[in-house]
């Protein structure tokens, strides 16, 4: 019963947030804070409870991979991913949040996920960190685990070694007012991930 209650609310929240956006969608993003230094970029970027970003994403893990169109959408901790290929083709939309993630895949089967990038990679053959992901993009670590971080001439993160991932960041641009990540890699064995951020929206 309780855990029948706890995917009902995270069900709520999902709609919830897809209603944000639906109805944000026209609207302007607003500003971020100023960053003086790394450690009120962390606190300030890490305090942001709704944003979205649109991009391009690229994952590859030995023979298997694909190339399309990312959207993700953050409200605290409920998230809204759209992959898709060219054209269109093969869309697949993750969401959940910090406990369990959903899947739901070309042709609208959904999947319950507990430890979504072993399961994605059991299911496709390739992975995305879902759960750290939102704030890689950020430009910051994960708070849940530790990090070994390194940053580049203007005090912005340029590497970052967490969860057994590597995720380099070689582009920033405007968003919100404050440079982010543009391009960024993360590689994790055989597999790797290319993302390229080409729009940032904070509510």
């Amino acid at each position: 019963m309780a855990e029948t209650a706890l995917t009902e609310q995270r069900c709520i929240a999902v709609a919830l947030l897809l209603l944000t956006v639906a109805g944000c969608a026209t609207q302007k993003g607003v500003g971020l804070p100023e960053f003086d230094d790394w450690n009120s970029r962390r606190d300030a970027l890490s305090s942001v409870s709704e944003w979205e970003f649109h991009g391009r994403i690229g994952v590859s893990a030995g023979d298997e991979g694909f190339n399309g169109k990312l959207r993700w959408w953050q409200h605290d901790d409920v998230f809204v991913a759209s992959v898709s290929g060219p054209l269109g083709v093969g869309t697949v939309k993750i969401q959940g949040d910090e406990r369990q993630v959903a899947v739901t895949d070309e042709d609208g089967e959904v999947t319950e996920m507990q430890d979504a990038e072993a399961e994605l990679y059991r299911r496709y053959g390739w992975t995305i960190p879902v759960t750290s992901l939102r704030y890689w993009a950020l430009g910051i670590p994960d708070p849940s685990s530790p990090a070994k971080t390194a940053f580049n001439g203007e005090g912005q993160l340029a590497r970052l070694e967490q969860r057994n991932w590597v995720v380099q960041i070689d582009a920033y641009r405007e968003g919100g007012g404050q440079q982010m990540p543009r391009r960024m890699v993360a590689t994790q064995r055989d597999t790797k991930v290319r993302l390229v951020i080409d729009n940032w929206i904070f509510h």
